[in-house]
């Protein structure tokens, strides 16, 4: 038999590992490849031969790495160079898997990582190369396009709707309270700031107001919203995503914005303190404060959805089934059936689609203020939060397993 392998790309989530068990596990049961190798550190990884059998791997210590959180094969932000330019890098990445006897690729990953397997099927087709390319879908923002979510968006919104409880509550116990700022990801989509509106006390919502990307971000009319419900309720809590923008299509923190990741996507952060000074410079409270969630929101596993940790394994699952099929340049997807209860199924789409594409948060779950969401979004939301998984754990703390160390 041949063999197979699998690699991760782009921004970690707490559920990223789970795919890659799904897939070795299918592979246990199915005998379809001899061996699957695992990539450390994507592509890049790969293309220095940085690869490991993970078949080989003891039982016990699969279980852990499913539980653990981050990219436990570690990770690149790795663009193949345009074939218009060089074919070398493609050239040497489909020797390399022909010395190691690889007939299926897979890759983890979000928006980038389809990019590179539509680029790489591509590739072998025009070259009579006999390798199925699988994407596997990941990432917390919840970006990408034809799949009803992505696996670790689930997981992101639990940590953060359960920080926007708690945070509340630490905020909320003087006399004379203040404003709190919680800030989250979301570059270019609103989908982690938005699901704050899960979070509830006595059945309502604990987030005054919640400011997404989708919608032109006022000043003016911020102060005018902040200032009204500070003087009805002496205290004001705002959630907000990183990646909110003026009239101009400028970022609000983008004074703050020091550098660009490889794709050239703002390294962003720092819109919090932007609302605290505004805030401020107005002078009718002196206690305003600001919490960005940062990198916790993707990898907190004590916070995790069990239901995010099940879909993640899935798509791992089937995508091997799908490369038996000799399907290639496509991406397993997700499909929310109809129903009072939540149900979910997978089908693939191409990878082309799905590359360079962005989801957006639907502006008719906005409210016409653009200061919150609607029932929809709610509804939308709370299945994906459901379950608590069960967790190995060694000297009280959890028990993690990653290969790339």
């Amino acid at each position: 038999m041949s063999n197979c392998i699998i690699a991760q790309s782009g921004g970690p989530t707490s559920v990223i590992n789970a795919s890659v068990v799904g897939l070795i596990n299918s592979n246990k049961e199915l005998k379809a490849f001899d061996k699957v190798y695992g990539g450390l550190n994507g592509i890049e990884g790969i293309l220095n031969k940085n690869i490991i059998n993970l078949s080989s791997i003891d039982e016990n210590q699969i279980y852990n790495f499913r539980y653990t959180p981050s990219s436990g094969l570690g990770s690149c932000r790795y663009k193949l160079q345009d074939l218009n330019n060089s074919s070398d890098e493609y050239e040497k990445l489909m020797q390399i898997l022909k010395e190691y006897d690889i007939t299926s690729f897979f890759y983890v990953g979000g928006n980038d990582s389809m990019d590179t397997i539509a680029k790489l099927s591509a590739y072998a087709k025009d070259n009579n190369i006999d390798i199925t390319f699988i994407g596997i879908p990941k990432t917390i923002d919840n970006d990408l396009m034809f799949t009803d979510h992505t696996p670790g968006f689930g997981s992101a919104a639990k940590f953060i709707t359960t920080s926007v409880l708690e945070t509340y509550l630490d905020a909320s116990v003087y006399i004379n309270n203040g404003i709190f700022i919680l800030e989250t990801m979301g570059r270019d989509t609103g989908w982690l700031a938005a699901s704050a509106c899960i979070s509830k006390i006595d059945n309502k919502p604990v987030a005054d107001f919640i400011y997404l990307p989708e919608t032109i971000f006022d000043k003016d009319k911020f102060i005018n919203d902040v200032k009204e419900r500070f003087e009805k309720q002496n205290k004001v809590y705002i959630v907000v995503s990183e990646g909110i923008k003026n009239k101009d299509g400028r970022f609000v923190s983008e004074f703050n914005c020091v550098s660009n990741d490889k794709f050239g996507h703002a390294q962003l952060g720092g819109v919090g303190q932007c609302l605290r000074e505004l805030i401020l410079k107005e002078g009718f409270t002196t206690r305003v404060k600001a919490l960005e969630l940062g990198i916790l929101q993707r990898c907190a596993m004590h916070c995790s959805s069990d239901r995010d940790l099940e879909e993640s394994y899935k798509v791992g699952y089937l995508a091997l089934k799908y490369a038996l099929e000799n399907e290639t340049g496509k991406m397993v997807a997700i499909k929310r059936e109809l129903g009072s209860e939540y149900k979910a199924s997978y089908f693939l789409v191409d990878a082309d689609k799905i590359a360079n594409n962005v989801r957006y948060f639907p502006t008719e779950w906005i409210n016409d203020e653009g200061n919150f969401v609607t029932e929809e979004a709610l509804s939308y939301f709370e299945p994906l939060i459901e379950g608590i998984p069960t967790l190995n754990f060694e000297n009280n703390l959890p028990k993690y397993k990653v290969f790339n160390n």
